[in-house]
């Protein structure tokens, strides 16, 4: 078997049409047929079946184009792997965070790293903690920002600094006066909760049973800043991440004094996995940046 028979292969499956995958592979339809047919003889077993000008991929070629997209992809890997050795200062990588993280944290790291390595591309991927942990570990991301997962096989998250939780209220609350509050004396104020599935829905649910208290849900939300329009709207009260960049417009902001309120933001990757001299080069810099400022 030849390498390009791989290749003819793939291409027909995808586009299912000989004419079609032979202007795309720059070759002649004859030329491409034949190929095929070489490769179907080799294995003993036809991987189409015709229908009219179309073809579609029989049970035996289902199995081999499995085989086959894996086989493309190690190979494919294996140039990029090289081609990152050839060149380190080039190269891309792809960086996954949580939402209330894409204010500040992600525009400061990158515009920083920028400087010292331009050559080094980034793609972003802006999503919930479960969600940019799925993506992690199918490869879509070499890194995530996030708060710290449940356990997941294989994924490795080390601590970078932590984020007060603070309770925000309408300006026009009896608690915009204070400047501190306990969560047990909110037991009978309408909350902004967060989805149960969230990882700020699990921490503030913690919180809430530290407390001794259930509290009075009025809505549920998933981003901060929805969670904070309804608070600004007079909906209820809640609790969030103190991030600077938050326009905290129509709100004031009380700090929680029992119990201790914080969530712990990390970077994650998946252990052992190949990683470009770029991403290296970008795990490195966010370890000693963070280093530093401890």
């Amino acid at each position: 078997m030849e390498w390009t028979q791989f290749q003819y292969f793939q291409v027909v499956a995808q586009l299912q049409h000989f004419t079609k995958a032979a202007e795309t592979l720059n070759i002649s339809q004859p030329a491409l047929s034949r190929s095929i047919a070489r490769l179907e003889e080799e294995l003993g077993v036809p991987l189409f079946e015709r229908q009219g000008r179309t073809v579609v991929l029989n049970g035996y070629g289902r199995i081999f184009l499995n085989r086959v997209n894996r086989a493309i992809q190690e190979v494919t890997l294996g140039q990029q792997e090289i081609q990152d050795l050839i060149d380190p200062s080039q190269g891309s990588v792809s960086l996954g965070f949580i939402h209330s993280q894409g204010s500040n944290l992600v525009p400061d790291l990158l515009g920083t790293f920028h400087k010292n390595f331009p050559g080094i591309r980034f793609m972003l991927y802006q999503n919930l903690t479960n969600q940019v942990i799925d993506q992690l570990e199918t490869g879509d991301i070499d890194f995530c920002f996030c708060s710290q997962p449940l356990a997941h096989e294989n994924v490795h998250w080390i601590q970078l600094f932590t984020e007060e939780i603070i309770l925000i209220v309408p300006r026009e609350h009896p608690l915009a006066q204070r400047k501190t509050v306990k969560l047990a004396e909110l037991s009978e104020e309408p909350f902004i909760a967060y989805k149960k599935e969230l990882s700020l829905g699990e921490i503030t649910d913690r919180l809430f049973r530290e407390a001794g208290i259930t509290p009075k849900v009025t809505f549920e939300g998933e981003e901060i800043g929805t969670i904070m329009g309804l608070v600004a709207a007079k909906l209820g009260i809640a609790l969030i991440p103190k991030v600077k960049a938050f326009d905290m417009s129509g709100l004031s902001q009380v700090h929680v004094s029992a119990p201790l309120c914080q969530r712990v933001i990390g970077m994650a990757w998946v252990e052992g996995r190949y990683l470009s001299p770029a991403a290296k080069r970008f795990k490195e810099f966010v370890m000693e940046h963070f280093l530093h400022e401890k």
